[in-house]
């Protein structure tokens, strides 16, 4: 083990890979716009800069520990430095942080207060820049930008993108798409990972929250919610509620009082998913054709798949996705309903931003309806609550609606990487025995690594599994499958890393706490859960009988 002195204080460290992490891990939480621990080291932004003892100053991001350093954190010319570069940060960026969808969790606006800065000396002569809304899913404002580049390396290092780089020099330069085209125009697929990482808000999420206040208000409307199993372990972040708790029941008493008429949980449609999915490999596998079976929950990844592997896309399972299965059973049972007269409209609260688009596409309407009319995400439906005045830390929680309040433990793990894959298997096992249902958690489908691995034998075949998170991981793998060096019979893809826990429309910062307070979250309540296979909910089976007879495939499936 080595040391080093931080402060007049001697700490250890072992592999930590830069002076930035020793000095965290001592309890000194340094300021920084440009770092981030699963993205490369790019030193850009300055504020992380230390000195040693001979007076020597730099980024202790891009330093490697030593044993013996001697540094200092906080001396007066450290301060100098951060508050002149914060102030000329603060120059060029756009003042009306009052009217910003980000005033309160800015990271800007968070440092300029925490380092005193009251007023700015230099004037902005930058030209005002247009904003770029033509995505459905995420807002690029380029007047508010620092060009710490956190969203290029994120889109270029974790998706494999590289939609966003910077352009022109000095101080004209910007991050933007190349050759000047809006965002609508380029290969992004609105996984909204940019935004999660942006410290500004020059990068947010495309707002639907005005028009469903609207249909709320609107008597001759009935307004369905359905809540994403992500959701419920994000929401209670900006209201004091411990990282990872459960919150449905009270997001379910706060939509009740804010007007919305029924309340359902998509877990429901991922037991839909599981059991069409589920039923598509064993097709598969029995015939041989389009292996291996892509999985379709996740919109960014098909759009991934679309853009940059299109001779792959019949391997994409047919299933819609648990919101768009969900929006069409919704929709139908609307058309069934002769009673009620009102106006049927389906909202979606989403980890993700991605979904904003997938709502849109042609294949998701059935009968020429839009399935799904609304997408909100988890920080939208934030900032409604506390519109509305609600404190969700106090509010009593209460249950969902019925029919469809009723869900398994299989369909909660779908917000965490490995859990379709979890749940598939558990269908195909069939058993709710605790031996089996730990037997298939340890085949090796759990955990965040980037590619997971795993070969389990159903019937008397093996099936081999791969489960992906992160699109660059995702494409690295399509091209060994391409060519024929990979060989599986069935493959989970999320966008996100870790899965939608981790989604663009998520609470920020997410850090490794939160991540993993979020993900433990899930698997808790599938410990919970009394009902753990999809096909052990008595409403699923019903439905089948019911009004999904004769019609699993036009409101269940794509094709």
């Amino acid at each position: 083990m080595s040391y080093m002195t931080i402060n007049n204080r001697r700490v250890a460290f072992t592999d930590e890979k830069n002076v930035l992490s020793v000095i965290r891990k001592s309890g000194i939480d340094l300021p920084t716009f440009c770092y981030h621990s699963e993205l490369s080291t790019y030193g850009a932004c300055r504020m992380c800069v230390v000195e040693d003892d001979r007076g020597r100053v730099f980024a202790s991001c891009s330093e490697t520990p030593r044993d013996g350093m001697v540094i200092y954190t906080n001396t007066p010319r450290l301060q100098h430095h951060r508050k002149m570069i914060l102030e000329l940060l603060l120059a060029s960026h756009c003042r009306d942080c009052t009217t910003c969808r980000e005033n309160g969790v800015c990271v800007l606006q968070k440092l300029a207060r925490q380092l005193g800065i009251n007023y700015v000396r230099f004037e902005n002569t930058k030209p005002q820049l247009p904003i770029d809304e033509t995505s459905d899913c995420i807002v690029l404002d380029s007047n508010k930008c620092i060009l710490c580049g956190d969203c290029v390396r994120t889109c270029e290092e974790i998706q494999g993108i590289g939609v966003l780089d910077f352009a022109f020099r000095g101080s004209k330069m910007q991050v933007t798409p190349a050759f000047n085209r809006r965002m609508a125009e380029t290969d992004c697929v609105g996984c909204g990972q940019c935004r999660s990482v942006c410290p500004t808000g020059a990068i947010t999420i495309k707002y639907n929250v005005s028009p469903v206040w609207r249909e709320v208000a609107d008597p001759n409307t009935r307004v369905v919610v359905q809540i994403a199993p992500a959701v419920r372990v994000a929401i209670g972040d900006k209201f004091g509620i411990p990282k990872g708790e459960n919150s449905l029941g009270k997001l379910v008493a706060a939509l009740r009082r804010m007007g919305f008429d029924e309340i359902y949980d998509t877990n429901f449609g991922a037991d839909l998913t599981v059991m069409e999915e589920s039923k598509e490999l064993l097709e598969r596998l029995e015939s041989g054709q389009n292996l291996p079976l892509f999985t379709s929950c996740c919109p960014g990844w098909v759009k991934f798949c679309e853009n940059r592997f299109p001779e792959l896309r019949g391997h994409i399972s047919t299933c819609r996705s648990p919101q768009q299965m969900f929006g069409a059973l919704l929709k139908e049972e609307a058309r069934m309903n002769e009673a009620d007269k009102r106006r049927t409209v389906v909202v979606s609260i989403m980890p993700c931003t991605a979904k904003k688009a997938e709502i849109l596409r042609p294949e998701h309407m059935t009968e020429g309806e839009q399935d799904v009319d609304y997408v909100l995400t988890t920080t939208e439906v934030t900032r409604m609550i506390q519109e509305t005045g609600i404190d969700l830390a106090v509010i009593e929680p209460e249950a969902l609606d019925m029919p469809f309040g009723i869900s398994s433990g299989a369909g909660a793990i779908f917000g965490v990487t490995g859990g379709v894959t979890e749940a598939v298997l558990r269908r195909l096992m069939n058993s709710s025995n605790v031996e089996v249902l730990e037997e298939i958690s340890y085949t090796g489908v759990r955990g965040v690594d980037g590619l997971k691995e795993a070969t389990v034998l159903v019937g008397e075949r093996e099936v081999k599994i791969a489960v992906v998170n992160g699109l660059k991981t995702a494409g690295e793998l399509m091209e060994r499958i391409k060519t024929g060096e990979a060989h599986y019979d069935f493959v989970e893809v999320m966008a996100c890393k870790r899965g939608c826990i981790t989604g663009g429309g998520q609470p920020v910062p997410i850090g490794p706490r939160t991540k993993k307070a979020r993900l433990e979250g899930l698997y808790k309540i599938d410990n919970m859960a009394q009902i753990k296979l999809s096909n052990e909910n008595p409403i699923i089976q019903n439905l089948y009988q019911g009004l999904l007879k004769g019609k699993e495939h036009k409101l269940l499936h794509n094709e």
